[in-house]
Protein backbone atom coordinates (compact mmCIF):
# COMPACT_ATOMS: atom_id res chain seq x y z
CA UNK A 1 0.00 0.00 0.00
CA UNK A 2 3.12 2.33 -1.03
CA UNK A 3 3.79 2.39 2.99
CA UNK A 4 -0.07 4.01 3.57
CA UNK A 5 -0.05 2.54 6.64
CA UNK A 6 -0.55 4.39 9.98
CA UNK A 7 -3.93 4.70 10.15
CA UNK A 8 -4.73 0.63 8.66
CA UNK A 9 -2.50 -1.36 10.70
CA UNK A 10 -3.99 -3.81 13.51
CA UNK A 11 -2.04 -6.75 13.65
CA UNK A 12 1.64 -7.49 14.64
CA UNK A 13 3.05 -5.57 12.22
CA UNK A 14 1.95 -1.94 14.17
CA UNK A 15 5.47 -2.43 15.96
CA UNK A 16 7.07 -0.83 12.98
CA UNK A 17 4.35 1.60 11.84
CA UNK A 18 2.08 2.91 14.61
CA UNK A 19 2.20 0.50 18.18
CA UNK A 20 -1.27 1.66 18.43
CA UNK A 21 -2.63 -0.43 16.07
CA UNK A 22 -1.60 -3.81 18.23
CA UNK A 23 -4.10 -2.79 20.88
CA UNK A 24 -7.52 -4.21 18.47
CA UNK A 25 -6.03 -7.75 18.96
CA UNK A 26 -7.93 -11.40 20.01
CA UNK A 27 -4.75 -13.42 19.12
CA UNK A 28 -1.19 -14.37 19.61
CA UNK A 29 0.86 -13.31 16.78
CA UNK A 30 4.26 -14.03 15.15
CA UNK A 31 5.68 -12.53 12.12
CA UNK A 32 8.52 -12.43 10.05
CA UNK A 33 10.06 -11.11 6.96
CA UNK A 34 12.65 -10.10 4.32
CA UNK A 35 13.70 -7.04 1.91
CA UNK A 36 15.93 -7.00 -0.73
CA UNK A 37 16.53 -3.69 -1.33
CA UNK A 38 18.55 -2.37 -4.55
CA UNK A 39 22.76 -2.04 -4.29
CA UNK A 40 22.50 -5.67 -2.28
CA UNK A 41 21.26 -4.05 0.96
CA UNK A 42 19.16 -6.53 2.32
CA UNK A 43 16.69 -6.18 5.78
CA UNK A 44 15.17 -8.60 8.19
CA UNK A 45 12.81 -8.80 10.81
CA UNK A 46 11.10 -10.47 13.40
CA UNK A 47 8.59 -10.01 15.89
CA UNK A 48 6.34 -11.37 18.53
CA UNK A 49 3.07 -10.55 20.58
CA UNK A 50 1.13 -11.70 23.64
CA UNK A 51 -2.79 -10.24 24.21
CA UNK A 52 -5.50 -10.45 26.50
CA UNK A 53 -7.67 -8.70 23.96
CA UNK A 54 -7.38 -5.20 25.50
CA UNK A 55 -4.04 -4.82 25.62
CA UNK A 56 -1.06 -5.97 23.64
CA UNK A 57 2.87 -6.37 24.06
CA UNK A 58 5.52 -6.96 21.32
CA UNK A 59 8.86 -7.97 21.00
CA UNK A 60 10.98 -7.54 18.03
CA UNK A 61 14.61 -7.29 16.34
CA UNK A 62 15.39 -6.21 13.02
CA UNK A 63 18.73 -5.65 11.18
CA UNK A 64 19.81 -3.57 7.67
CA UNK A 65 22.68 -5.20 6.43
CA UNK A 66 24.92 -4.94 2.93
CA UNK A 67 27.44 -7.44 1.47
CA UNK A 68 31.11 -6.96 1.99
CA UNK A 69 32.31 -4.03 -0.55
CA UNK A 70 36.24 -2.93 -1.57
CA UNK A 71 38.12 -0.50 0.50
CA UNK A 72 39.42 1.99 -2.27
CA UNK A 73 42.53 3.97 -2.44
CA UNK A 74 42.56 7.53 -3.92
CA UNK A 75 46.08 7.13 -5.46
CA UNK A 76 46.62 5.35 -6.83
CA UNK A 77 43.29 4.59 -7.92
CA UNK A 78 41.85 0.72 -6.95
CA UNK A 79 41.19 -2.19 -4.76
CA UNK A 80 42.80 -2.12 -1.20
CA UNK A 81 42.16 -6.16 -1.07
CA UNK A 82 40.67 -4.86 2.14
CA UNK A 83 36.62 -5.49 2.85
CA UNK A 84 34.15 -3.76 4.85
CA UNK A 85 30.31 -3.53 5.08
CA UNK A 86 27.99 -1.68 7.40
CA UNK A 87 24.82 -2.57 9.61
CA UNK A 88 21.83 -1.54 11.53
CA UNK A 89 20.22 -3.09 14.64
CA UNK A 90 17.29 -2.40 16.74
CA UNK A 91 15.65 -4.15 18.96
CA UNK A 92 12.68 -3.39 20.97
CA UNK A 93 9.56 -3.72 22.94
CA UNK A 94 6.15 -2.09 22.75
CA UNK A 95 2.80 -1.79 24.61
CA UNK A 96 -0.75 -0.85 23.20
CA UNK A 97 -3.94 -0.16 25.26
CA UNK A 98 -7.65 -0.32 23.83
CA UNK A 99 -8.96 2.50 25.80
CA UNK A 100 -12.60 2.68 24.59
CA UNK A 101 -14.26 0.67 21.95
CA UNK A 102 -13.01 4.11 19.41
CA UNK A 103 -9.73 4.94 20.59
CA UNK A 104 -6.34 3.32 21.32
CA UNK A 105 -2.77 4.38 22.00
CA UNK A 106 0.50 2.52 22.12
CA UNK A 107 4.27 3.07 23.18
CA UNK A 108 7.68 1.18 22.07
CA UNK A 109 11.44 1.77 22.95
CA UNK A 110 14.01 0.57 21.05
CA UNK A 111 18.18 0.00 21.39
CA UNK A 112 19.95 0.90 18.80
CA UNK A 113 23.63 -0.03 17.06
CA UNK A 114 24.95 0.94 13.84
CA UNK A 115 27.72 -0.74 12.82
CA UNK A 116 30.40 0.68 9.99
CA UNK A 117 33.60 -0.87 9.27
CA UNK A 118 35.45 -1.27 12.34
CA UNK A 119 33.07 1.44 14.00
CA UNK A 120 30.45 1.22 16.09
CA UNK A 121 27.81 3.07 17.55
CA UNK A 122 25.18 2.33 20.22
CA UNK A 123 21.74 4.47 21.25
CA UNK A 124 18.13 4.47 21.84
CA UNK A 125 14.86 5.24 20.56
CA UNK A 126 10.73 5.73 21.53
CA UNK A 127 7.43 5.31 19.16
CA UNK A 128 4.39 6.73 20.38
CA UNK A 129 1.02 6.25 18.65
CA UNK A 130 -2.54 6.58 18.38
CA UNK A 131 -5.46 5.23 16.59
CA UNK A 132 -9.31 6.38 16.69
CA UNK A 133 -11.90 4.96 14.94
CA UNK A 134 -14.75 6.83 14.10
CA UNK A 135 -17.08 4.54 14.02
CA UNK A 136 -18.78 5.39 10.15
CA UNK A 137 -17.15 3.23 7.28
CA UNK A 138 -14.58 2.36 9.74
CA UNK A 139 -12.56 5.67 8.75
CA UNK A 140 -9.91 5.67 11.31
CA UNK A 141 -7.28 8.34 12.00
CA UNK A 142 -3.91 7.28 12.84
CA UNK A 143 -0.85 9.43 14.11
CA UNK A 144 2.79 8.21 15.05
CA UNK A 145 6.26 9.69 15.94
CA UNK A 146 9.16 7.39 15.53
CA UNK A 147 12.44 7.27 16.19
CA UNK A 148 12.46 10.15 19.05
CA UNK A 149 16.10 10.01 20.90
CA UNK A 150 19.36 11.58 21.26
CA UNK A 151 21.46 12.15 18.62
CA UNK A 152 24.26 9.76 17.59
CA UNK A 153 28.19 9.53 17.37
CA UNK A 154 30.63 7.53 15.89
CA UNK A 155 33.95 7.71 18.41
CA UNK A 156 36.68 7.85 16.28
CA UNK A 157 40.44 8.76 17.63
CA UNK A 158 42.47 7.71 14.60
CA UNK A 159 45.51 10.16 16.02
CA UNK A 160 45.25 9.49 19.14
CA UNK A 161 45.33 12.47 21.15
CA UNK A 162 42.76 11.99 23.04
CA UNK A 163 40.07 13.82 20.59
CA UNK A 164 37.22 12.28 18.77
CA UNK A 165 37.34 12.94 14.89
CA UNK A 166 34.42 14.66 13.21
CA UNK A 167 35.40 11.92 9.85
CA UNK A 168 36.65 8.91 10.39
CA UNK A 169 37.98 8.94 7.15
CA UNK A 170 39.04 12.40 7.11
CA UNK A 171 42.43 13.43 8.89
CA UNK A 172 42.37 17.16 7.52
CA UNK A 173 41.55 20.42 9.59
CA UNK A 174 38.66 21.14 6.40
CA UNK A 175 37.40 23.83 8.95
CA UNK A 176 40.62 25.85 10.15
CA UNK A 177 40.47 25.58 13.65
CA UNK A 178 43.96 24.18 13.99
CA UNK A 179 42.37 20.59 15.21
CA UNK A 180 42.43 17.23 12.89
CA UNK A 181 38.85 17.50 12.20
CA UNK A 182 37.93 17.19 16.02
CA UNK A 183 34.88 19.29 15.66
CA UNK A 184 31.97 18.40 18.50
CA UNK A 185 29.30 19.92 16.67
CA UNK A 186 30.13 18.36 13.69
CA UNK A 187 30.64 14.56 14.57
CA UNK A 188 26.91 14.76 15.93
CA UNK A 189 24.06 12.70 13.40
CA UNK A 190 20.22 12.80 14.14
CA UNK A 191 18.22 9.68 13.76
CA UNK A 192 15.83 9.81 11.87
CA UNK A 193 13.30 11.41 13.40
CA UNK A 194 9.48 11.00 11.75
CA UNK A 195 5.92 11.81 12.21
CA UNK A 196 3.13 10.59 10.05
CA UNK A 197 -0.36 11.32 10.10
CA UNK A 198 -3.05 9.38 7.77
CA UNK A 199 -6.27 8.79 7.55
CA UNK A 200 -8.01 4.95 6.34
CA UNK A 201 -11.59 4.15 5.50
CA UNK A 202 -13.60 1.51 3.57
CA UNK A 203 -14.57 1.85 0.16
CA UNK A 204 -16.57 -1.04 0.19
CA UNK A 205 -17.28 -4.05 2.78
CA UNK A 206 -19.70 -6.73 2.50
CA UNK A 207 -19.11 -9.73 4.45
CA UNK A 208 -15.20 -11.03 4.77
CA UNK A 209 -14.84 -8.83 1.40
CA UNK A 210 -13.92 -5.40 1.38
CA UNK A 211 -12.27 -2.86 -0.05
CA UNK A 212 -10.07 -0.03 1.44
CA UNK A 213 -8.37 3.58 1.16
CA UNK A 214 -5.39 5.19 2.77
CA UNK A 215 -4.10 8.84 3.15
CA UNK A 216 -0.89 9.51 4.78
CA UNK A 217 1.48 12.36 5.45
CA UNK A 218 5.03 11.82 6.80
CA UNK A 219 7.39 14.87 8.05
CA UNK A 220 10.78 13.35 8.34
CA UNK A 221 13.44 15.15 10.13
CA UNK A 222 16.21 14.78 7.08
CA UNK A 223 13.76 15.42 3.82
CA UNK A 224 10.76 17.12 2.58
CA UNK A 225 7.53 15.93 3.27
CA UNK A 226 5.86 13.40 1.13
CA UNK A 227 2.50 11.78 1.01
CA UNK A 228 1.29 7.98 0.19
CA UNK A 229 -1.73 6.73 -1.08
CA UNK A 230 -2.76 3.09 -1.20
CA UNK A 231 -5.90 0.53 -0.96
CA UNK A 232 -6.41 -2.75 -0.36
CA UNK A 233 -9.04 -5.12 -1.55
CA UNK A 234 -9.96 -8.38 -0.18
CA UNK A 235 -11.59 -10.92 -2.11
CA UNK A 236 -11.96 -13.99 -0.25
CA UNK A 237 -8.39 -15.32 1.34
CA UNK A 238 -6.69 -13.37 -0.88
CA UNK A 239 -4.98 -9.59 -0.48
CA UNK A 240 -4.66 -7.05 -3.75
CA UNK A 241 -3.14 -4.05 -2.65
CA UNK A 242 -1.38 -1.14 -4.31
CA UNK A 243 -0.54 2.43 -4.18
CA UNK A 244 2.15 5.64 -4.62
CA UNK A 245 4.75 7.51 -2.89
CA UNK A 246 4.95 11.53 -3.76
CA UNK A 247 7.51 13.49 -3.26
CA UNK A 248 10.24 11.49 -3.34
CA UNK A 249 13.83 11.27 -4.86
CA UNK A 250 13.36 7.60 -5.63
CA UNK A 251 10.10 5.57 -4.64
CA UNK A 252 6.45 5.87 -6.70
CA UNK A 253 4.38 2.69 -7.75
CA UNK A 254 4.58 0.08 -5.35
CA UNK A 255 2.17 -3.15 -5.25
CA UNK A 256 1.52 -6.13 -3.32
CA UNK A 257 -0.44 -9.52 -3.06
CA UNK A 258 -1.07 -12.03 0.05
CA UNK A 259 -3.33 -15.12 0.93
CA UNK A 260 -4.51 -15.92 3.75
CA UNK A 261 -4.52 -19.47 4.99
CA UNK A 262 -6.62 -20.83 7.84
CA UNK A 263 -5.20 -24.05 9.57
CA UNK A 264 -5.93 -26.23 12.74
CA UNK A 265 -2.87 -24.52 14.01
CA UNK A 266 -3.70 -21.06 13.18
CA UNK A 267 -4.08 -18.26 10.47
CA UNK A 268 -1.37 -17.90 8.37
CA UNK A 269 -0.71 -14.76 6.25
CA UNK A 270 1.79 -15.07 3.10
CA UNK A 271 2.41 -11.85 1.81
CA UNK A 272 4.47 -10.27 -1.25
CA UNK A 273 4.97 -6.48 -2.17
CA UNK A 274 7.25 -4.59 -4.79
CA UNK A 275 8.25 -1.00 -4.68
CA UNK A 276 9.77 0.38 -7.93
CA UNK A 277 12.83 2.50 -7.01
CA UNK A 278 13.13 4.66 -9.92
CA UNK A 279 16.93 5.44 -10.84
CA UNK A 280 18.07 3.04 -8.14
CA UNK A 281 16.94 -0.44 -9.95
CA UNK A 282 18.01 -0.71 -13.49
CA UNK A 283 15.18 -3.19 -13.52
CA UNK A 284 11.93 -4.64 -12.04
CA UNK A 285 14.36 -7.72 -10.19
CA UNK A 286 16.37 -4.85 -9.14
CA UNK A 287 13.97 -2.68 -6.97
CA UNK A 288 12.84 -3.23 -3.66
CA UNK A 289 10.90 -7.13 -3.06
CA UNK A 290 9.45 -8.23 0.48
CA UNK A 291 8.22 -11.60 1.56
CA UNK A 292 6.61 -11.87 4.94
CA UNK A 293 4.72 -14.09 7.19
CA UNK A 294 2.27 -13.95 9.44
CA UNK A 295 0.90 -16.64 11.82
CA UNK A 296 -1.74 -15.86 14.28
CA UNK A 297 -2.80 -18.51 16.77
Amino acid sequence: MAEAYTAVTDDISSVYWNPAGLAPAFENQVFVSHTNWPASIMHEFGAATYTNGVSTIALYGSILHMDDMDITEEEPFGPTGEKFTCSDIAIGAAFAQQFTNKFSAGLGIKYLRENLYEFNVNSYAVDVGSMYNTGWRNIKIGMAMRNFGPDIRFRVDDDEDGRDDEDPFDLFDNDGDGLVDEDGIELDSKIPLSFSLGVSGDLMRKGNNYWIASLQLDNVIDRLETWNLGTEYKLGNIFFRCGYQFNYDTNGFAAGVGWQVPTSFGIFNIDYAYTDMGDLAESFIKGAHRVSLKIKY
